[in-house]
């Protein structure tokens, strides 16, 4: 178990470091110039003077020369500085980072309840019709973009029936509530999906008729006995899901003009601020490993033949 333990780091490592050398050299691709962005204007100074501030500004060295002394900076610990404001990049991410985390962790929650409550309802029920309707709205779910669904709530539940803010963060708790619930739509679709999936499977297994001989009920077995085997693939899906949190989060935050790491990043894009957009991606990365790193450790506790094979192996 520790050298799978140590194994899974290394490679949550490589992947770090492979997340931020692509974001770096793609956005030397991407057309605009920092310096240029950060003036605002290029009429007011010469080009002398436009190339001196780059070269203040350290954008006049090669690329490779950039791309490690940005990479042995992180080794530090340090993010460096806005290209545009010249603040810390840790420091601007430190700020924004709680609300989207606050509404990311939240709809994880949500999606993780409604997508075992869909499931466990569309194997329970022996309607038919309730079945079919069960298990068509995940399908459903999933096909519709986030931005869709976050227009819709704010026309129908903001500014038709005036219950919830219809923008900001500084309306309290229940500026969350449309934000969390559309962040939530596509996750909870998808896990509702593949654990509905898992129970049938699960359900037909000897262990799930053994329990019905013994007089378990049809809701017992299917929650008691079947649910935990059938979580292992949706734990995985939860753990994937979280890449799409994230950049579901910068929807969600342009949707409903909350501050976070989404405007965060879309102001980077559109002023060029490489350190900035390098600093989102690297802290998405971190945070997307770390949480399937504790879903690797999550398997065996949920499956013991998972920890005995570990063991042998």
């Amino acid at each position: 178990m520790g050298l799978f333990i140590v194994r899974r780091v290394l490679q949550a490592l490589l992947v770090l470091w492979l997340a931020f050398t692509v974001a770096f050299f793609l956005l030397f691709i991407i057309p605009g110039d920092a310096a240029l962005a950060r003036l605002g204007t290029e009429a007011s100074l010469t080009p002398a003077q436009i190339e001196d501030l780059r070269a203040s500004m350290g954008l006049n060295r090669p690329v490779y020369v950039q791309y490690f002394d940005a990479l042995f900076g992180i080794l530090r610990g340090d993010l460096g500085n806005s290209l545009r404001t010249g603040r810390p990049v840790a420091e601007m991410l430190g700020a924004a980072m709680p609300n989207t985390l606050t509404i990311a962790v939240l709809a994880l929650i949500l999606a993780v309840i409604v997508g075992f409550t869909l499931a466990v309802a569309a194997v329970y029920t022996r309607l038919y019709w309730l079945r079919s309707l069960l298990l068509a709205l995940p399908a459903v779910g999933v096909s519709v973009p986030t931005f869709w669904v976050g227009l819709l709530l704010l026309s129908v539940f903001a500014f038709g029936l005036g219950w919830f803010p219809s923008f900001g963060t500084a309306s309290g708790p229940a500026a969350l509530v449309l934000p969390v619930i559309t962040l939530a739509v596509v996750p909870s679709s998808m896990i509702a999906q593949v654990l509905a999936g898992a129970l049938e499977s699960a359900r037909t297994a000897p262990y799930a008729y053994t329990a019905y001989a013994k007089g378990a009920s049809r809701l017992r077995v299917i929650v008691v006995h079947c649910l935990r085997n059938a979580s292992i693939s949706t734990l995985t899906l939860t753990g994937l899901l979280t890449g799409g949190l994230l950049t579901g989060a910068v929807v969600t935050e342009s949707v409903f003009s909350r501050a976070g790491l989404g405007r965060v990043i879309l102001e980077g894009v559109q002023t060029v601020d490489l350190t900035v957009v390098l600093g989102v991606v690297l802290v998405g990365a971190l945070i997307f490993v770390s949480v399937n790193l504790l879903v690797d450790l999550a398997y065996p506790l949920i499956d013991p033949r998972i920890r005995r094979s570990k063991s042998i192996g």
